[in-house]
């Protein structure tokens, strides 16, 4: 999935990550839990944090279109 595609599906993705994060207590700990989310959702073989925040890096600065906030 390119982040186009994630835009596309981020109301219902945010809702989802919602559920799911609700029982952590800190707003940081939420917001990461969605990227690490997003990030999994993305193209791309590896799949732990740091070259998936880079993947979604790349692709944001590729597609201007695409939203910047978590």
């Amino acid at each position: 999935m390119r982040v186009g595609e994630l835009a596309e599906c981020r109301g219902r993705l945010e809702e989802f990550a919602g559920e799911v994060f609700a029982p952590l207590v800190r707003r940081d700990q939420r917001a990461k839990g969605q990227l690490y989310l997003r990030g999994l959702l993305l193209d791309g073989r590896r799949k732990s944090m740091q070259p998936m925040a880079e993947l979604f890096l790349t692709e944001q600065r590729r597609s201007p279109k695409a939203p910047a906030r978590a």
